[in-house]
């Protein structure tokens, strides 16, 4: 991977945002180190980790912090790819535009009976370079996507390393919970 001196300034201002105790505070230290960097208008990110996949979003490791606060991931979606409705499984997560323009609709989660969940639409966002958001549970329920033509580079920043989380299915009655693998991009 290549390195640069503004992926290095990124990384120590991760490094001071999760040294904050309350969750709240470190998101908000994360969102404003994440809009700092990016605003920048400097390239930091190697081109590799900027390639679109071939039949999902791409997810490709940034960053793992070596103490295990947190791990950054770079993700590419290409035209009309996109998550279904999920959860970050009790983990925090701070998303920023890095290229492109993605929506992201945010769900309330209203009930759950007999194994069926229920949920209620409450914002449409449109993102673009730059821009970012702080998902703190349990009001992380939402769907993201590539909003243009072309693709759109994300920036994601968790309190953690995410290798599950909770998809959220349209069934009759609400929605059915699917617990989901997640890996890394590969190609």
């Amino acid at each position: 991977m290549i390195t640069s001196p503004k992926l290095d300034e990124l990384v120590g201002l991760l490094d001071k945002a999760v040294e904050e105790q309350e969750t709240k505070g470190c998101c908000y230290a994360v969102k404003a180190a994440l809009e700092h960097v990016v605003h920048s208008g400097e390239e930091f990110i190697d081109p590799y980790f900027l390639q679109p996949a071939k039949d999902t979003y791409a997810r490709r490791l940034l960053h793992r912090d070596p103490n295990g606060r947190y791990t950054a991931l770079v993700m590419v979606w290409d035209k009309g790819q996109g998550t279904a409705l999920h959860d970050h499984d009790n983990m925090w997560c701070v998303e920023c535009v890095y290229r492109g323009r993605i929506k992201v609709v945010s769900y309330d989660m209203t009930g759950q009976t007999d194994g069926r969940y229920e949920f209620q639409q409450e914002t449409t966002v449109f993102a673009g370079p730059g821009e970012a958001g702080a998902l703190i549970p349990p009001f992380d329920h939402h769907t993201i996507c590539n909003a243009e033509e072309t693709p759109a580079v994300t920036i994601h920043v968790y309190g953690g390393e995410m290798t599950h989380c909770h998809v959220f299915l349209p069934t009759e009655g609400g929605y059915e919970r699917v617990e989901k693998t997640l890996c890394y991009t590969e190609d």
